[in-house]
Order: C-alpha cells, then sequence, then structure tokens
C-alpha cells in the first residue's frame, strides 16, 4: 500500500509511480493490544546500556502508577528478562496470539529468550527473519491494555531500527550513550536516522557517567568528563539523565531483581515521556 505523494510539484498525472510515493510498512497491533505510546530506546553503538535504560524505564513509570511493557527487539542478544528475573516460557493463547510474561511489579514483556528452548541458544538468523521476528512480537502478542511500552533495540541503524520505525507507531526515542570522544558520532548517527524517518527525540542518557567514590562521596569521572551538555545543546535535544556506574545496580541486574532499584535518578526522564 502507498501513501500520498510528498513531491509538491507533481501532478495527479505525471505522479503514477512516482519514486516520492511512500510504501507504507505500518503493521496492525494484536486485536486484544491497546497501547497508548511506544518509546524507542537506540544508540548508535553497543554495550552503551540501552537494556538498563529500557528497564529503568519501564520500572520508574511503573512505579508511577502506569502500567508498562518492554518488546526486546534486540533478537541477537535479548537481556530483558534476565534482569527482571524472568524465565518461564511463553505460551500461545486459543486465538494463536502470543500471551506476554509478566515481572513480579507487573511489567509486561516479550523477548525471544522467552520463545527458546534453552535461553542460553544463539539465535543465528539473518536480518529479514529478525525483522519478521519483531513485527510479530507487535502483531501476533496479546499485550492488553499499556499506557508506555518501551522497545529495546539493537545498536546501530540497521534492519531492526528500520523495522520498527517504518512498522510500530513510535512516537518518539531515547538515545542512550557513555562519555566517550565518540558521543558526538555516535548521538549523530541517531539523530538523523531518527530525523529521516520523522520520528520524535525525546532526550539523551549518558550511561556510566561517574563514579561515586563510597569513602569520599565524591564523583569520579572514570571515562573522562566529556561534555554531554555540549553534545546535547548541539542536536537541541534535552538532556535526559546522567547515570553513574555502581555496582549495586549491576549486581541487581545479574540477580533479576532490577525492580529493587530507586528510579529517582531518572525523575527528570519519566517527566520528559509524560510530557
Amino acid at each position: 500500500m502507498s501513501k500520498e505523494c510528498t513531491n509538491q510539484s507533481c501532478t495527479k498525472e505525471s505522479c503514477e509511480g512516482c519514486s516520492h510515493k511512500q510504501t507504507d510498512f505500518s503493521v496492525d497491533a494484536n486485536a486484544n493490544s491497546h497501547v497508548k505510546k511506544v518509546i524507542g530506546v537506540v544508540s548508535g553503538k553497543g554495550g552503551v546500556g540501552k537494556s538498563l535504560v529500557t528497564s529503568l524505564m519501564a520500572c520508574a513509570m511503573q512505579k508511577k502508577g502506569y502500567s508498562t511493557a518492554i518488546l526486546d527487539a534486540d533478537i541477537t542478544g535479548p537481556s530483558i528478562p534476565k534482569m527482571f528475573g524472568v524465565h518461564d516460557k511463553a505460551t500461545q493463547a486459543f486465538d494463536n496470539s502470543i500471551q506476554p510474561l509478566y515481572s513480579n511489579n507487573g511489567t509486561a514483556m516479550m523477548s525471544v529468550n522467552l520463545l527458546l528452548e534453552d535461553e542460553t541458544d544463539p539465535v543465528i538468523w539473518r536480518g529479514p527473519v529478525i525483522a519478521n521476528v519483531v513485527k510479530q512480537f507487535w502483531s501476533d502478542v496479546c499485550w492488553g491494555d499499556v499506557d508506555y511500552m518501551f522497545v529495546d533495540m539493537p545498536p546501530g541503524t540497521g534492519d531492526v531500527p528500520l523495522t520498527v520505525f517504518q512498522s510500530l507507531p513510535v512516537d518518539g526515542i531515547i538515545i542512550v550513550t557513555t562519555p566517550q570522544d565518540l558521543v558526538s558520532m555516535i548521538v549523530s548517527k541517531a539523530v538523523h536516522m531518527a530525523d529521516a524517518m520523522n520520528i520524535p527525540i525525546l532526550g539523551i542518557v549518558e550511561n556510566m557517567s561517574y563514579f561515586v567514590c563510597p569513602n569520599c562521596n565524591e564523583k569520579h569521572y572514570i571515562f573522562g568528563n566529556n561534555d554531554i551538555h555540549t553534545v546535547a545543546a548541539t542536536f537541541a535535544i534535552p538532556l535526559a539523565a546522567t547515570l553513574p556506574m555502581d555496582p549495586a545496580l549491576a549486581k541487581l541486574c545479574d540477580e533479576g531483581q532490577i525492580e529493587q532499584w530507586d528510579t529517582s535518578s531518572i525523575d527528570d526522564l519519566t517527566k520528559l515521556l509524560e510530557a
């Protein structure tokens, strides 16, 4: 199916087959799903903590009384279920829809790890197959009533982010980065892709920003104190949060107890989501 031509110089007669026509790749949600807001979590590189930020946002919004869900679109490197201590297998309902699993506090989630026979099995699939799985997580999973759905995406600007932006009704994205010399380039890639897809950028989160010494209680910038504020201002994007390196948080993630974390550190971020 095609949308209306976006080229104002075209006439109705000359527009047939025009290259400016945009193909509509949107996918309908499951009939029993009612999702109010879809927020993508992206980065130009891996290892920056997208899954951590995704999980913290879901926890924070759940604590504020919203119903939350996480669609784990990082098909080849899923980590969401482990953070929440969810290890059961997803089941199929009578109408062939898939039932999501829920954390202790009620966050719904779907991840390829919940479908594999063994969650340590590698996912060795090509891009188109992975992209189709992501679309099925939207169309085949019975999410129910959800106020905020967070989509944890793999790094970069490849098949999965493109599929999510084209197929799901994404209301905005959060860009996650870390303090390093490449931060401007990493943010730039994510910004340019979002602009090309007409997706609003809600804010930037800098993860592993600093370490608080347990003895002197001072902040130490282990990876250098790059000016994330300047980068955010350059792209006119709010700096939503700077998260510390915290062994206690890492321990909770490893133990599947991330919901026990105090999410007050991302209060400014949750306000952006509510805006």
